[in-house]
């Protein structure tokens, strides 16, 4: 990998030639609102470049030409093999732009390059490789009728499927979005989160070099207000599918209904559970899988681990060793090689976390480590990793989604209280818990109220396996796995008789 002192030079360089306009049609257009906002930097606070600022009237435009694509049907009568095979040129393309992708994710939120180039990239070429390879393996079915009629299930593709995309993960959660949407012959308006649109815009770019048809995938930046909303509101949108908060979650929601009732899938937010019992196999690794959990991408993540729930005998031991592994993960110069934590993405987040670490002081939790601002001189939205102990379930801290990397312990006597301690929570995104009792591995994590568990690890899981929540994480389908292809797909019967009978 290169150093810091070339990551620079190409970060220099790479900025002459940022992508910043509207996509629509299959070219990039000046924005109808004739609006833009500034891309900042996190690591420094300045602003990279201006980028378009779509409205309304961008969203029309982008759906027109969608729906356009959409009824022309150049790409959802393709064969499915071929619709792949442009899917895996999208992968190749990424892959030979790596470099150049890695740091824009870097820039644009602030993730460390060793991760925007061996996670983020990584991950969005695998899943682009693995939808391609499922295109043409996706069947139909067959009812189980009387001979004389024949009943055939087949999946067609919905529409126009808005994607509406997050900042923590902006190139991963792009392609667990649109790899599927794409693949079972949708067309495709994309409104990445305002923090984080210069990854979207240049992989459209690469679509079309890929093959993707005109009006197939169009990307429409700007602030949820001027082009979400009415990207959710639309009634020429079939789909709407979304990652990101709670709060927004409830609104795409309430969109849909005051429009055409269009399908929503959403992936919310989260506070996990993250319980250690005192037969933990192995402690050292747990707590090597807390640190990843709670200030990997500076806590930024809807599965963090946040809520630490730990055995009474041995929350003592726990707290005392979890600063030498706070201490680990500092942040630093996010073009570093050897930096494992960067900024929090912006101003606002930084005052969200500040403001919540002021709240579990006020609330009586113990701070034990972290709690104040870092690298203050370079202007960047840099903070600690933080613990705290003696916490409540009840306070803030331990209830609400805090998004920075902020750890809350809490202490518990036996596994009927870490169950109701886990389960006492609005979210069920994820939870995971350690113990060498096979049956009692078992029984947890049946018991947790939960998309995803995991038993002896964290956050271990590819694409094989679905992505979701229950309760306030979200509902309407799952990313990623076979099973993402149900929300861009609708099942049609056709029930033909084919001879004489009744009923």
């Amino acid at each position: 990998m290169k150093t810091r002192e070339e990551w620079a030079a190409a970060a220099a360089e790479q900025t002459k030639s940022f992508k910043t306009r509207c996509y629509i049609g299959g070219a990039f257009v000046e924005p109808r609102s004739e609006k833009t906002f500034d891309c900042i930097n996190p690591a420094t606070g300045r602003a990279l470049v201006q980028v378009a600022a779509g409205d309304v009237r961008d969203i029309d435009a982008a759906v027109s030409s969608a729906r356009a694509a959409f009824e022309r049907g150049l790409w959802r009568n393709m064969p499915p093999r071929r619709r792949g095979q442009v899917l895996l040129r999208l992968a190749d393309l990424i892959e030979h732009h790596r470099d150049e992708l890695a740091l824009l994710e870097t820039l644009d939120i602030g993730k460390p390059i060793r991760y925007t180039d061996r996670v983020d990239l990584e991950q969005c070429v695998y899943t682009l490789r693995w939808f391609g390879e499922l295109a043409d393996k996706l069947y139909d079915e067959m009812a189980p009728t009387p001979p004389h009629v024949v009943g055939l299930i087949t999946r067609e593709p919905v529409g126009v499927v808005g994607v509406i995309t997050p900042w923590n993960f902006p190139m991963m959660i792009t392609a667990w979005k649109i790899a599927p949407a794409l693949v079972t012959g949708n067309s495709v308006v994309l409104k990445p989160a305002e923090q984080s649109p210069l990854s979207a815009l240049r992989i459209a770019e690469l679509a079309r070099e890929a093959g993707v048809p005109p009006g197939v995938f169009n990307v429409v930046p700007g602030d949820g207000e001027s082009a979400g909303k009415p990207l959710a509101l639309h009634d020429d949108v079939d789909a709407i599918a979304f990652t990101g908060s709670t709060a927004v979650g409830k609104k795409l929601l309430t969109y849909a209904g005051e429009s055409n009732m269009k399908r929503v899938s959403l992936e919310t937010g989260g506070k996990t559970p993250n319980i250690i019992f005192a037969d933990a196999p192995d402690l050292g690794f747990a707590l090597r899988a807390v640190g990843f959990s709670t200030f990997w991408n500076t806590g930024q993540m809807c599965v963090a681990g946040s809520r630490l729930l730990v055995e009474r005998s041995r929350h003592d031991e726990v707290v005392e060793r979890l600063a030498a592994v706070a201490a680990d993960w500092l942040p630093g110069d996010p073009l570093d090689p050897a930096s494992k934590a960067g900024p929090l993405v912006d101003s606002e987040q930084l005052a969200t976390v500040t403001r919540y670490i002021e709240l579990g002081k006020s609330e009586g939790a113990a701070l034990v480590y972290g709690g104040a601002r870092a690298l203050e001189q370079s202007g960047g939205y840099f903070v600690q990793p933080t613990i705290f102990s003696g916490v409540q379930n009840e306070m803030s801290i331990a209830r609400d989604e805090i998004f920075g990397p902020v750890l809350s312990v809490i202490p518990f006597d036996d596994e009927a209280e870490a169950l109701r301690i886990a389960n006492d929570t609005r979210y069920g995104l994820s939870a995971a818990l350690w113990t060498s009792n096979l049956a009692r591995a078992h029984r947890v994590s049946a018991a947790l109220r939960a998309g995803t568990v995991w038993v002896n690890n964290f956050d271990q899981a590819d694409m094989t396996a679905p992505f979701g929540g229950f309760k306030a994480s979200g509902n309407g389908g799952k990313d990623k796995s076979k099973w993402a292809v149900d929300k861009y797909t609708n099942l049609k019967t056709t029930w033909i008789n084919i001879g004489k009978g009744g009923r």
